[in-house]
Formats: C-alpha cells, sequence, structure tokens
C-alpha cells in the first residue's frame, strides 16, 4: 500500500510503520478487553481480533492467541471470565512503502505488565 497521507507525518518510513504497529496493537489491547471469553467463544475472539487489525490501513499479517491457562485461572470453575491483559498475545506485521514492521504484544510476569515491542524491522 502507497502512503497517500505522507504529508501529514514528520517522521522515516521506518518511524511510521512503528507508530502504525503500536496504534493497531494498543487498538486490539484497549478493544477488546472486558470482552467475555471461555473455551466455547475463544477461537473465534481470537480470530475475530486478528479480522478487526487487519481492516485497518498497512496491515500484511495478524496473529491472536489468548493464552488458556491465564484463561482458565480467570474462569474460577465458570464458564467464562472477561478477556484481560494477561490473555492477549498478538503480532502485527505492517508495510509503509517498502518497509515492514513485525511487533507483538504479550503479558509479561517479570514486569507484570501487557508490553509491546518491535521484534522486526526491515
Amino acid at each position: 500500500m502507497v502512503s497517500i497521507d505522507s504529508d501529514r507525518f514528520n517522521c522515516t518510513i521506518r518511524e511510521r510503520a512503528a507508530f502504525e504497529a503500536g496504534i493497531k496493537l494498543a487498538s486490539l489491547f484497549h478493544q477488546f478487553i472486558g470482552t467475555p471469553v471461555g473455551e466455547r467463544n475463544r477461537v473465534q475472539l481470537e480470530t475475530a481480533m486478528e479480522g478487526a487489525m487487519r481492516m485497518q490501513p498497512y496491515v500484511i499479517d495478524t496473529q491472536v492467541a489468548i493464552d488458556t491457562i491465564a484463561m482458565v485461572d480467570s474462569m474460577g470453575g465458570k464458564d467464562y471470565c472477561s478477556l484481560g491483559e494477561k490473555m492477549i498475545k498478538a503480532m502485527v506485521k505492517i508495510r509503509v512503502e517498502s518497509t515492514e514492521c513485525t511487533a507483538r504484544i504479550e503479558y509479561l510476569k517479570e514486569m507484570d505488565y501487557p508490553l509491546m515491542w518491535i521484534e522486526e524491522m526491515v
């Protein structure tokens, strides 16, 4: 996809790709936290989350996995729980012009935080 709005960004293409990746992951995280999830709809929710990211500009690939151990721990014997920050593992790959950025979000126990990071920039 060719960038049609480059006059609005005072940055390099690499910086723009990183920006786009961060926006996609943050939007995924904040949009879906609190969604009811259980074994009956986990795969469908993962697919819906991937699809939501794919609809956005510059996205060429996505992967979402809901951590089933964290999910079951949160369910407390019930059929479902609310999707929480410890459950989301996601990857998004962005292409802006000829630059590709792969970024991830995953809860890191040692930080007690859902961290987003750039995995690769080419």
